[in-house]
């Protein structure tokens, strides 16, 4: 009797650990789809912010311009840190937001967009909108004061750069808030805060080694082979280059971008849009067709939204000015 209890024992063990087993191996099964799942979204969320990475590259990169060049690092990594504790306020309204009040989602995306198509077609138009300065035909270089109080120059410099994080990050966090609207709430926090933290590794990586182009370019310029001297050459004249590029390319996303997000929040323009798609798919090339006929609506709907925000602006500026120059 004692060796068939024993062996009954033994039995049940050997069983309950096939369980435990089986069920460790269901657990990490599941695990590895949420992971995929996670790193999905994580993937698309950062294709839809990309729109604002580029505007927020050439923003950030001219803020630090006028800084002496042994303190650009430093000055980039105090607003790194701002931007940290930006998206350490804007994640956690966000999931707020997602937790407690999920219609207001989708508004705050279309007024994402919006913005981001009115901010393109304002820096298309800044201009035409803006009255030259008297010396407009001369381009005005920084002017540093040696005896004016540097720490003060870069803690003003630093404040202003956080500030534009912050709305730049609030349309990202925004961007990827709808790309996982419909997640479990786990999947959600992951991905937001995984997206808080590529974007500002990636922005603030990039912009230190944008502001450092020209001066490894002044060094390799200075050493003895012509290989070098020939690369730094290269460097120092790519580094302007480099940063219009940025600007362009950036206006140019925030039309595609903010363009999309408002043409996926109407269903009948949506629905337009993707027929002409569908129309234009004829050939060897027709998905290349397709993808140009539909990002080329989206930009056009972001230009038109952006000039409709824009002019409404105005007429707003237009009529406080006047209501103050009454009283």
């Amino acid at each position: 009797m004692a060796g068939a209890s024993l062996l009954t024992l033994l039995d049940d063990i050997a069983t309950l650990l096939d369980d435990i087993a089986l069920m460790t191996k269901v657990a990490a099964k599941k695990s590895a789809v949420v992971a995929d799942d996670v790193t999905t979204m994580t993937k698309v969320a950062t294709q839809k912010t990309a729109g604002v990475l580029g505007d927020d590259l050439a923003l950030n990169a001219q803020q630090v311009s006028g800084v002496r060049a042994e303190r650009e690092i430093p000055v980039v990594w105090a607003v790194a840190k701002g931007s940290l504790v930006n998206k350490a306020i804007l994640v956690p309204a966000a999931l707020a937001i997602s937790a407690f009040v999920p219609w207001l989602i989708a508004p705050l995306l279309m007024l994402g967009g919006a913005f981001l198509c009115f901010e393109g077609v304002e820096k298309l138009a800044h201009r035409f909108l803006h009255e030259p300065a008297p010396d407009a035909g001369v381009v005005a270089q920084p002017v540093v004061d040696l005896d004016a109080d540097l720490a003060a120059l870069e803690k003003t410099r630093i404040r202003g750069a956080v500030r534009t994080d912050f709305i730049l990050s609030a349309e990202i966090i925004v961007i990827a808030l709808g790309t996982v609207a419909s997640a479990p709430w786990a999947q959600q926090v992951a991905v937001l805060v995984g997206i808080a933290i590529i974007m500002t590794a990636g922005v603030y990586g990039l912009v230190g080694g944008i502001v450092k182009l020209d001066d490894l370019g002044l060094w390799l310029s200075g050493k003895a082979g012509r290989t070098a001297q020939a690369l730094g050459a290269l460097l120092l004249a790519a580094a302007p280059r480099l940063m219009k590029f940025l600007s362009v390319a950036g206006t140019a996303a925030m039309f595609l971008v903010g363009g999309g997000i408002l043409v996926h929040g109407v269903a009948p323009l949506h629905h337009g849009i993707a027929a002409v798609g569908a129309a234009v798919q004829h050939g060897p090339l027709s998905g290349l067709w397709r993808v140009l006929a539909v990002n080329a609506l989206n930009v056009l709907v972001g230009m038109v939204v952006g000039a409709l925000v824009l002019g409404a602006v105005m007429a707003l500026r237009r009529v406080r000015a006047k209501g103050g120059r009454q009283e």
